[in-house]
């Protein structure tokens, strides 16, 4: 088998898992979409999973997505490109306005240095939910302020929420703070603010996908089970 065919054939696992756990959990087809996380992978991997008919890759570095954007721009169906990893300040001018989504704002700095690039974007705000001092996010109850600064920018708008849970051996433990943010997501939802529409909750990876859709995820970040292991 060759390396693109087990991509392609990986992509038909990852697939039928989404939906699997969309008819478990009563959902329409489709309303889970699969972000492949292509971080470390090279453009031909994107480019198999491309004609594997995958459209929405994750990167987590500015440069990388850059050089990946900019390698697959005449491909006749482009991918859609999503950021999902940390963001300093300092790389905003690699991804603000080349991504489709920002998954992991989590600062009103970060994000006034995104609406200061001049360019409609549309981000995910990342809450820490569990209160994991080694992780980035905000804390919940600093969520309703920084989504009423999207409402006084005039270029970034927040289209839902995003978390990375607790690292355990146990997929399930990560249920729990899938509910929480689906949870934080439905409170603040009630609120009107303008640019901040939240309809999108980016959760679940590799392992614990269905779990995530049970839960309401919109988009699911999968790369190993896609790609298979990478470096870092």
């Amino acid at each position: 088998m060759t390396r693109a065919e087990e991509i392609a054939a990986n992509l038909t696992e990852v697939r039928a898992r989404i939906a699997g756990a969309e008819r478990a959990a009563g959902r329409p087809a489709g309303s889970a979409r699969l972000v492949a996380v292509s971080k470390k992978m090279t453009v031909d991997d994107v480019r198999a999973a491309l004609a594997a008919g995958q459209r929405i890759f994750g990167e987590s570095y500015g440069q990388e997505l850059r050089d990946k954007r900019a390698a697959l721009a005449a491909e006749a169906a482009p991918p859609e490109w999503h950021f999902i990893g940390p963001l300093q300040s300092n790389k905003v001018k690699y991804v603000a306005g080349q991504a489709a989504l920002i998954h992991a704002v989590d600062s009103a700095a970060l994000l006034d240095a995104i609406d200061a690039r001049g360019v409609p974007q549309a981000c995910l705000v990342q809450v820490n939910v569990a209160g994991e001092a080694q992780k980035r996010g905000v804390a919940p109850a600093d969520l309703p302020a920084l989504l009423d600064r999207f409402a006084s920018l005039q270029f970034a708008r927040c289209e839902g929420l995003m978390l990375i849970p607790p690292l355990t051996a146990q997929p399930e433990d990560a249920r729990r703070h899938f509910a929480a943010l689906r949870a934080l997501r439905d409170r603040e939802a009630t609120r009107g603010r303008p640019n901040v529409d939240l309809k999108e909750l980016s959760m679940g990876m590799s392992g614990d996908v269905e779990i995530a859709i049970a839960e309401g995820a919109t988009l699911v970040r999968v790369g190993t089970a896609i790609f298979g292991g990478r470096s870092t």
